[in-house]
């Protein structure tokens, strides 16, 4: 099934997204994806979806990927600033309502906007995202945020490779990479945004809300969690499960943080089980 990608003006920032092109009634996905990512990492769940009739759309984040990178002059890369930002590309995508999919710690702003949007969605989909108070970014992610060595590892490409393939566990084919990587080659800016992100994310204070909320969400929600990540525990994901029975969890044994680069298939038939049994 053919992705396309577009860009679209919204306010004074340009996003970057990639579409499924299927004519479909039914509400699509969102996919919202990870640091130090972007939309290509949802590109083969999409792909899978799509061969099911379910339709998709991943922008990549204000900063990241190939939408603009606003000096923090511009943008202040902090949650809110987020939200607000996030809310008006749903608007401009005319997206009435709709399914809610995210990953990663950035997935935090995005389990935020639906606690504040359910009547926007029509349900919540997480893969391996901050959802319990005691989320802290790790320890690799967390030097980005340091002065002068941050700005040293978020000025190499590298950085992508390995982030990814450590929060994965398995190597990440050099034909994703080389996509994974494009932005860092083509402008210093994306590195300092992911600096300005990290540093930002105000975890201390979001995830105990997240996990509140969580807790009390009315709307159906699937979990799919990457059992074998060291940086956030399947307990919190356990944990939040038996605390609510709209949600649905379905654990992934050997995956670790970035599930959807190496379980893109099994994902995609998780979400369409989720799908058929909350839906149809």
């Amino acid at each position: 099934m053919s992705i396309k990608t577009d860009k679209i003006q919204v306010g004074k920032f340009q996003w970057f997204y990639r579409q499924t092109e299927l004519e479909s009634d039914r509400p699509p996905i969102l996919f919202l994806h990870g640091i130090p990512a972007h939309s290509y990492t949802w590109q083969k769940t999409m792909s899978f979806l799509a061969d099911e009739g379910i339709p998709s759309i991943a922008p990549d984040w204000l900063g990241c990927g190939f939408s603009d990178k606003p000096s923090q002059r511009d943008f202040a890369y902090t949650p809110e600033a987020f939200l607000q930002e996030l809310s008006e590309l749903v608007t401009a995508l005319k997206l009435d309502k709709f399914y809610l999919a995210v990953q990663g710690f950035l997935g935090s702003v995005g389990i935020q906007y639906a606690l504040l949007n359910p009547d926007r969605l029509a349900g919540l989909i997480i893969l391996n995202a901050p959802i319990a108070g005691n989320a802290k970014l790790p320890w690799l992610m967390k030097q980005f945020t340091f002065p002068v060595m941050g700005d040293m590892m978020t000025q190499d490409p590298l950085l992508v490779d390995r982030t990814l393939e450590k929060g994965s566990g398995f190597v990440v084919a050099d034909k994703d990479l080389d996509v994974l990587r494009k932005p860092f080659l083509q402008s210093s800016q994306v590195g300092r945004s992911l600096m300005a992100i990290a540093k930002k994310l105000q975890l201390d204070t979001n995830t105990k809300e997240i996990e509140s909320g969580l807790k009390q969400w009315s709307l159906p929600t699937l979990i799919i969690w990457g059992a074998a990540d060291k940086w956030l525990d399947v307990a919190d994901a356990k944990q939040l499960a038996a605390a609510n029975s709209e949600i649905t969890l379905v654990e992934l044994p050997t995956a670790k943080h970035y599930p959807q680069e190496h379980w893109a298939s099994d994902i995609a038939k998780e979400i369409v089980q989720f799908f058929r049994r909350k839906i149809f």
